[in-house]
């Protein structure tokens, strides 16, 4: 079994920032790509950041310039760096990650964290 779990999400004012970290456990072969997705009420889960094994990075671009994504592969942990957060950002962010177990490494899967609510207010 493989998990994902996210920390790091709150209230923040206009303006401010906040960091997202997502850990994955459990029996995994190895790591493709990670990344960030968020819902916000009404609308359609969305990518924010993601990036590869080997750092490569891409971004929504309404996030370019404010989010930084980046890894630690020795932790098999993702990180979401949210700087100059908006209203609009408000949404509950889930960590994603194509993992392959060792009971089948040759295969790899989609996981999903549970999601961390972010609330961009003043």
């Amino acid at each position: 079994q493989v998990q994902l779990v996210e920390s790091g999400g709150g209230l923040v004012q206009p303006g401010g920032s906040l960091r997202l970290s997502c850990v994955a456990s459990g029996s995994i072969f190895s790591i493709n790509a990670m990344g960030w997705y968020r819902q916000a009420p009404g609308k359609e889960r969305e990518l924010v950041a993601d990036i590869t094994s080997g750092g490569a990075t891409s971004y929504a671009n309404s996030v370019k310039g404010r989010f930084t994504v980046s890894r630690d592969n020795d932790k098999n942990a993702v990180y979401l760096q949210m700087n100059s957060l908006r209203p609009e950002d408000t949404a509950v962010y889930y960590c994603n990650a194509d993992i392959s177990e060792r009971r089948s490494p040759w295969y790899s899967h989609d996981y999903w964290g549970q999601g961390t609510q972010v609330t961009v207010s003043s």
